[in-house]
């Protein structure tokens, strides 16, 4: 076994883990955190399937950009300590534990008792050209050039939109 399949299984493990992470905690600072890290993650596999231009602009929109927005908000909000309540079973609960017991069968049985096999898979002449900074930037450019205009417009149209709401408030 080469290393690249180890390395996809790891980092789809470290992915699994710090999405969980990232739902299950109740400190909204560590969920930002746990995201920074599934965020990472994702990047690397993306790396792994040799999309050099996806792998970046998840670092640097998601993990940079967001990030930074959804931390501010937190500290925005100063949550304060939170009081616990007592919770009962409800019915939802129990729905929702008898279907992710079902869902959880179901995944033990396709993975330990099916024994498929995918066949190979021939790749396509273009495969090591998709998702290079090169290509993406040809096809943003020609094939997609009016779409990415009028983006451009919108996102102009709302940035202005905020700065004359803001400038509102001030006044």
């Amino acid at each position: 076994m080469t290393a690249e399949p180890l390395l996809f299984v790891f980092l789809a493990a470290c992915a699994v883990t710090t999405a969980v992470l990232m739902v299950s905690h109740r400190n909204p600072v560590i969920c930002a955190i746990s995201l920074i890290g599934n965020f990472f993650c994702l990047a690397a596999l993306y790396l792994l399937l040799r999309a050099q231009l996806l792998a970046v602009l998840e670092i640097a929109v998601y993990a940079g950009a967001i990030m930074v927005l959804v931390v501010f908000v937190i500290m925005l909000l100063n949550i304060g300590e939170e009081t616990r309540t007592s919770e009962r079973f409800s019915f939802r609960t129990i729905v929702g534990g008898v279907l992710g017991f079902g869902l959880l069968l179901e995944l033990l049985y396709l993975f330990v008792f099916t024994h498929y096999t995918a066949p190979p898979l021939a790749m396509h002449r273009d495969a090591p050209l998709v998702g290079t900074v090169e290509s993406m930037g040809q096809a943003l450019y020609t094939q997609y050039l009016f779409p990415l205009q009028i983006t451009g417009v919108l996102l102009l149209a709302a940035v202005v939109g905020a700065v004359i709401l803001a400038k509102r408030r001030l006044s």
